[in-house]
């Protein structure tokens, strides 16, 4: 590996001691190592830096992702998220080696597992809105899991089924509380919520702001000119994405009101200015 040209280590599997069998000829490790495949079977399970609990959080997986795992440790796996290709530590309990086709997918912003086909019943778990499920039956207005449990029909939809409007998905975060890393609905951050509402609606997206904004659409012809944008756009600042949303708002997760808020555009963009950052680009999909 060139000094000049390292890999990503967000997106690339390699450390001094170890590394994935892909990277052999690209970077230097004491071994490499194929990896097996995992599945995340926790609600949500957070993807620390190091195998700590006090680590910093850089993402959250959830139920129903695949991973392949690279080592096993202590309590901790470290491993590579198929789904947007980060790097880091989960909890090993978040994870099964048994692999289950994903039926369906869970469209609500939150919903309960019950024990039984009844409201009444002390529900097992909450899951969060894309969280995917292997459904084997249905019961009443349930939907029969095929490791246990029922959920509410009306609140998932067959894999293969996505929302028509990734900005209506956005819409139903805010009052969501800012969670740096997080990517559930009972705390995410700004590109967590980009990329948790465009998957919503069948697109795929990188995870953090920096790659969000080299990957997603393309600039407008002033491309950082918020005058031009219109509902849909992604507005980027240098560590920070938002949501043109409908009536001249933008709608993001912030930790300036430690919220996800759809507030006027122009106050937004103003306030953001006054802190030292100004936008970067306006990207349209």
């Amino acid at each position: 590996m060139s000094a000049s040209t390292p890999l990503d280590p967000r997106f690339h599997a390699y450390r001094e001691d170890l590394a994935a069998a892909a990277l052999q000829e690209k970077v230097t490790a004491a071994r490499f190592v194929e990896g097996e495949a995992g599945q995340v079977t926790a609600a949500s399970a957070p993807l620390r830096r190091a195998p700590r609990y006090d680590a910093p959080l850089d993402t959250e997986a959830l139920r129903g992702e695949t991973v392949t795992i690279y080592e096993e440790n202590e309590g901790w796996a470290w491993v590579q998220l198929d789904r947007d290709r980060y790097v880091g530590y989960l909890p090993s309990e978040a994870l099964s080696k048994q692999l289950r086709q994903i039926t369906h997918r869970v469209t609500a912003l939150r919903t309960y597992v019950f024990p039984s086909p009844d409201i009444k019943a002390p529900p097992l778990d909450l899951l969060s809105l894309n969280a995917g499920v292997v459904v084997t039956g249905e019961q009443d207005k349930f939907l029969e899991l095929q490791d246990g449990g029922f959920l509410f029909a009306d609140h998932a939809a067959p894999a293969e089924q996505h929302a028509p409007d990734f900005i209506e998905v956005a819409q139903r975060f805010i009052g969501t509380p800012y969670l740096w890393g997080g990517r559930t609905s009972i705390g995410l951050d700004c590109s967590g919520l980009v990329q948790l509402s465009l998957e919503a609606a069948g697109i795929a997206s990188p995870r953090d702001t920096d790659v969000q904004e080299s990957a997603l659409g393309a600039p407008l012809s002033e491309p950082t000119n918020p005058a031009l944008a219109r509902p849909g756009d992604l507005i980027f600042w240098k560590g920070h994405v938002g949501i043109v949303n409908h009536g001249g708002e933008l709608l993001h997760a912030n930790a300036h009101h430690m919220a996800t808020v759809a507030e006027p555009l122009g106050q937004g963009v103003k306030r953001i200015a006054e802190a030292g950052n100004a936008i970067t680009s306006i990207r349209r999909l």
